[in-house]
């Protein structure tokens, strides 16, 4: 079995070498393929790295993702782009750093700046409520290279129009590049106002999910092109509640006594059940289309794990703060005949080197964007891709209940703690964060140390001061916005 490692530590002498400038104008040229895959990109909401199956769950079932874990490559240290929703998925759009694009936070209803209960030290930089229409997409790039473009579900990448996530008819999914957009909460709870749902008892059964219908609808269309479908599942988003109550029955059955938070964690393994129950069906509509052989098939999360429903555990923190267990997501590909089966990397990689990847398979070249294509990485070369990743938070979390909100930020705290303005960068095994505040840095070896309990800024203080310099260079290039004193 191929196994790509995570690269060794380098000496530190590369500070100097450090490209921190945009790479050029976007190429256009298109190379000779003779039948450009498929493909199909699963985005999960809120899927903790440690919840499946394959990542070694104890007790959550995920049979169909762990076929698709089986069938292809499971990458150990994957990244989302952000700890929230709206950033990470502006960077998978555009293969750029959130902090390129000024899009750091969610999107709102209406302009402003972040409205916090309680005081805070620094002001945010102004949401961002839309993703500019300047911005070339990934479906824009496929659409270039003949691909058919398609969007189902979870956008989150615009001003909320006609209510709370409501796509906008000038910045939705089909006016950047998708041919077919469905706006569609599917079975998830956002829904429910709308469709009430009754208790099911009978095992087996799930409430029919409109979302997931028309992606299996979509895939076993004749294509006369290949496609790229997006499936942006509201899965495993809060609120977690389930009408499945023979799987909560279950669950409540085999999940151990006197963990903490038993009850939420119960119903959200169900809650978790019923999203690869989801994936499972878009997969078989996939083999039954008979395109499966020729499609690469991409599912990952958006970001870390609800501290209230999920342990995050080995890691640290949890969605909305830069510690792994708000970035480090699961991610599987599969591509029959150019992915050997049963697989896995260390290499890290992160959600904005989705485009430039997806853009190398289907032919073509891109170099206007921070990520680079980790194809390679899928299929087992041992590629040494020596960069830095990088991440900007200049934002306050949660904006209600912030100043009773626990202030440290720990292993299995099953509570909202505080989040103030920070950024990180991680080269090979060490990743430092820089905090705002009090411009303040801690230092971890990622290799030795996963959890981030022994903060090595001030025995490796060499090492923190170089990372520090370059995470700097990094955001001025990139013309970050920072969050400011308040006045």
């Amino acid at each position: 079995m191929m196994q790509s490692r995570m690269m060794r530590p380098l000496a530190y002498g590369w500070l100097l070498a450090v490209l921190i400038g945009m790479p050029g104008a976007a190429s256009k040229g298109v190379a000779e393929a003779s039948d450009p895959p498929n493909i199909l990109f699963i985005l999960a909401d809120d899927l903790a790295w440690s919840d499946l199956g394959c990542y070694g769950h104890p007790w959550h079932q995920t049979p169909n993702i762990d076929r698709l874990a089986a069938g292809g490559v499971r990458l150990n240290h994957a990244y989302a782009s952000a700890p929230i929703c709206s950033a990470s998925r502006a960077s998978l759009m555009t293969g750029k750093t959130t902090a390129r694009l000024g899009f750091e936070f969610v999107t709102k209803d209406k302009p402003g700046f972040q409205k916090i209960e309680g005081t805070t030290l620094l002001q945010a930089p102004p949401l961002t409520l839309d993703l500019p229409l300047a911005e070339s997409t990934v479906a824009e790039h496929l659409s270039g290279l003949g691909y058919q473009t398609a969007f189902f579900g979870k956008w989150h990448l615009n001003q909320h129009h006609g209510g709370y996530l409501g796509w906008s008819p000038t910045h939705g999914p089909a006016a950047q590049g998708f041919e077919t957009a469905v706006e569609d909460f599917g079975a998830h709870p956002y829904s429910w106002k709308r469709n009430p749902v009754k208790t099911i008892e009978r095992v087996g059964e799930y409430a029919p999910d409109s979302m997931v219908d028309q992606v299996c609808q979509y895939l076993g269309k004749k294509h006369e092109r290949p496609f790229f479908a997006m499936a942006s599942s509201f899965f495993v988003h809060t609120p977690v509640r389930t009408p499945c109550k023979w799987l909560v029955d279950r669950f409540d059955r085999s999940i151990p006594q006197g963990i903490a938070n038993r009850d939420q964690r119960v119903t959200y393994a169900a809650f978790l059940q019923t999203l690869d129950h989801h994936v499972g069906r878009m997969l078989n509509a996939l083999d039954a289309s008979g395109q499966a052989d020729n499609t690469l098939v991409v599912f990952m999360s958006d970001n870390g794990g609800h501290p209230e429903y999920v342990s995050n555990a080995p890691l640290r923190g949890s969605k909305w703060n830069l510690y792994e267990g708000g970035i480090r997501v699961p991610m599987i590909a599969k591509w029959p005949g150019e992915i050997d089966a049963a697989t896995e990397s260390d290499t890290p990689v992160v959600g904005y080197d989705l485009l430039p990847t997806f853009v190398d398979v289907a032919g073509g070249v891109v170099d206007d964007v921070d990520g680079v294509s980790i194809r390679g990485v899928l299929q087992g070369e041992s590629v040494a891709l020596e960069r830095s990743l990088i991440w900007h938070f200049p934002y306050y979390h949660p904006e209600r209940g912030y100043k009773d909100a626990k202030r440290s930020i720990g292993i299995d705290d099953f509570c909202v703690s505080q989040t103030r303005p920070q950024s990180a960068l991680r080269r090979d095994r060490y990743k430092l964060l820089w905090f705002a505040e009090d411009d303040r840095v801690e230092l971890y070896d990622l290799e030795s140390d996963p959890g981030e309990q022994h903060d090595l800024s001030a025995t490796s203080a060499e090492i923190a001061g170089t990372l520090r310099r370059e995470l700097r260079l990094k955001l001025k290039s990139m013309n970050a916005r920072m969050a400011t004193p308040v006045e």
